[in-house]
């Protein structure tokens, strides 16, 4: 009887949301820019903490006001993190 290969242990794909996942918790800033700006704003910079992110939205806990914001990942552009990232790769 042939032994089935075990599976590998699942890592995350290098995908933005799967980066942000891994480093839930962590501070930094993200920023962000929209096409249609409210009040003349197309900039939003939030100094903050994931909470969650999915493969079309990220949830950012600002954490000088504890307040949440959801943003869909169309408008992310970059984050800065305070600290090391946690960042893994599928292996081929």
């Amino acid at each position: 009887m042939q032994q089935m290969p075990s599976a590998a242990p699942r890592r995350e794909e290098s995908y933005i949301e799967n980066i942000l996942r891994l480093n839930r918790g962590k501070p930094g800033v993200f920023y962000f820019s929209f096409d249609n700006a409210v009040n003349g704003q197309n900039t939003k910079a939030v100094r903050g903490v994931v909470e969650a992110a999915g493969r079309d939205h990220a949830i950012i806990r600002e954490l000088k006001t504890d307040h949440r914001f959801l943003f869909p990942m169309i408008y992310f552009d970059y984050a800065e993190f305070d600290e090391e990232l946690a960042y893994f790769t599928q292996t081929p």
